[in-house]
């Protein structure tokens, strides 16, 4: 059913995503820093599972240093001014962060299990050498994937415009294909192996009930973490992208809906949303490596130890209440 088409609110990204991105760059650049000097730090220390959360810091970095621009581009209200090689340099920073963050995620859930699930099985066969090799198979399953959006246009040549995430008006069509077919293997099917994995973890680790209670607790905070990865970032923006895309086929056709305007805005806070994960991937630092709590604890006791003494100096200048006794002539 056609309906009069409506003028979508672009106005929307230029005031939502520059107080996000500018949150994110600070807190994302601030905990993985953190949280890669500690890596480094404890290099001797690293285990299998440690190899793949160092990738996610780094994937987090390379996306990070692209922030800026990004902010510079809509605080001019969508006006790009740094060429059209470096808008995609800059997309294709944020595809490398995303889908390697999902895969680097994946390739923890899938190492959680076999040492859960089949401890025998794997015991002395996985090693760092292994992990190393399959988070360079990650780098160059995700560039193969993200590489041909680098051929579709997001400029008007070297011209001040506009820096698209996925295209312009001109190959919506092919690119809603290619968005959905890089959805499926990209994102769909690692949520399915990462929810599997941890579905069944959680089950052997319920029947058995000779098992440690601190590795339990570290599985549940770690699927919780997951959980909200996927949930707040990673499955909104998704659906919102490739829906966005078909509402702008559908324009193209001059086939109007009215949820084209809530579909977009919706699309511009899921976009706010999944760079969050830069920012939240540092929540596996905190649970994969025992030693950063500690050092949190360390930094935080100064500001303890200030506001206690704040607050007992206030509590010694109030005024002591005086007894009836007294107060009565």
């Amino acid at each position: 059913m056609n309906y009069t088409c409506q003028t979508i609110s672009f106005d929307f990204s230029g005031k939502f995503l520059p107080p996000v991105y500018i949150l994110v760059f600070i807190i994302g650049l601030v905990a993985n820093g953190w949280g890669l000097k500690s890596l480094l730090h404890n290099w001797k220390k690293l285990g299998n599972i440690n190899v793949f959360v160092l990738n996610l810091g780094i994937a987090d970095i390379l996306y990070l240093l692209t922030v800026p621009f990004l902010v510079v581009y809509y605080v001019l209200k969508s006006k790009w001014i740094f060429g059209d090689a470096f808008c995609k340099i800059t997309r294709f920073c944020f595809n490398l962060n995303l889908y390697g963050s999902i895969g680097f995620l994946t390739c923890i859930s899938v190492y959680r299990y076999l040492a859960i699930v089949h401890p025998m099985r794997v015991m002395g066969r996985i090693t760092v050498s292994h992990s190393v090799g399959i988070s360079v198979l990650v780098w160059l399953f995700v560039s193969v994937q993200s590489l041909p959006d680098m051929f579709y246009t997001k400029t008007f040549g070297n011209k001040p415009g506009k820096c698209y995430e996925t295209t312009g008006v001109t190959y919506v069509e092919d690119y809603l294909k290619y968005s959905v077919g890089w959805s499926l293997t990209g994102f769909f099917i690692p949520f399915l192996i990462t929810l599997g994995c941890y579905g069944h973890v959680i089950v052997v680790l319920c029947r058995t009930n000779n098992t440690d209670k601190v590795l339990k607790q570290r599985c549940s905070k770690l699927l919780f973490i997951l959980i909200l990865l996927f949930s707040v970032c990673y499955i909104p923006y998704h659906v919102l992208k490739n829906l966005n895309l078909w509402s702008r086929v559908l324009s193209k056709q001059r086939i109007c809906r009215k949820w084209s305007d809530a579909v977009y805005i919706a699309h511009q806070i899921s976009r706010g949303l999944v760079c969050l994960n830069s920012a939240l991937n540092p929540l596996v630092y905190l649970h994969g490596n025992e030693d950063i709590p500690a050092q949190l604890r360390r930094l935080l006791q100064p500001a303890r130890r200030m506001f206690s003494r704040l607050f007992l100096s206030n509590s010694e200048s109030v005024p002591v209440p005086q007894t009836a006794d007294e107060v009565l002539p």
